[in-house]
């Protein structure tokens, strides 16, 4: 993994927003590697494992239930932040020597309102260089007035045009093991099927067979998982399950609503399963 970035370097004119539930087992990591921010602002959606006084132990100004949804806590921290320029990372994302070098360059002198960074994911020890994990770029890094879309799944900036682009990667490391992937994809499938059903989606026999299946094969053979042996296996088949999940769920929503029944748990209580 490349190098991460000192508490010793300068500080740059920059507010990083970090949206938080139940993540005191990394968040003192997390903040400690954000020492070259002039401000860090952590918007919680009510941790109960003692995330918001760790924050604050380590600097951070914290709001507390910022929302239920990441977008919402991202969007609560965007609007306190004292920087002309914001920088949006998760718990488990670190920024490196190159990036923070190359933010402090871009802050100084912007090309574009918004910047796109590639993510470099590790699972497993290892890292995800090819399927949709090898093509993960992202808008992090953009002006105070920007803010992201209502989305309970896959969060993302409103749309603008002019682009740029960072040439240093953020490090990403998502899951501590198998299980807890696959946790965390029970979790973000039920999300998917919720918004695909609030949509007036359903689950028909051709989208439960079909749309894993093709997700396996683009990422096994069109994006070439298949060159990293049993680990490209490994991942694509969890990539298509994780679609099988979403549409098993989205079934079994459309008929708890048929019958008038009540869907499950809260998304909050869903998060903190999923958080740990």
């Amino acid at each position: 993994m490349a190098a991460l970035a000192t508490r010793t370097q300068p500080r740059i004119p920059l507010t990083v927003v970090v949206p938080t539930l139940n993540e005191g087992a990394q968040i003192a990591d997390a903040l400690d590697a954000l020492r070259r921010a002039d401000e860090v602002i952590v918007a919680d959606g009510g941790s109960t494992d003692g995330t918001v006084a760790i924050a604050r132990e380590h600097g951070a100004t914290v709001i507390e239930r910022a929302g239920e949804t990441i977008a919402e806590q991202r969007n609560a921290a965007i609007a306190r932040a004292r920087n002309a320029w914001v920088f949006a990372i998760d718990a488990d994302e670190r920024i490196t020597d190159a990036l923070w070098e190359e933010l402090g360059d871009v802050v100084a002198a912007p090309a574009h309102p918004v910047y796109r960074v590639r993510r470099r994911s590790f699972f497993l020890g290892r890292e995800r260089c090819r399927g949709r994990w090898g093509r993960d770029w992202q808008v992090r890094l953009f002006t105070r007035e920007r803010r992201f879309l209502p989305e309970r799944v896959h969060e993302r900036l409103e749309r603008v045009p002019d682009a740029g682009k960072l040439r240093a990667p953020l490090c990403h490391v998502p899951y501590r093991d198998l299980q807890h992937h696959l946790e965390k994809m029970i979790v973000y499938a039920r999300w998917g099927a919720e918004q695909l059903h609030a949509r007036g989606r359903r689950a028909t026999l051709s989208a439960l067979f079909f749309r894993p299946l093709w997700r396996f094969v683009r990422d096994y053979f069109f994006y070439a998982s298949w060159l990293d042996g049993a680990f490209g296996f490994l991942t694509s088949a969890l990539t298509a399950y994780s679609c099988f999940l979403k549409y098993a769920y989205l079934w079994e929503l459309h008929h708890e609503s048929a019958a008038g029944r009540s869907s499950g748990p809260s998304e909050v209580a869903r998060r903190q399963a999923a958080s740990g």
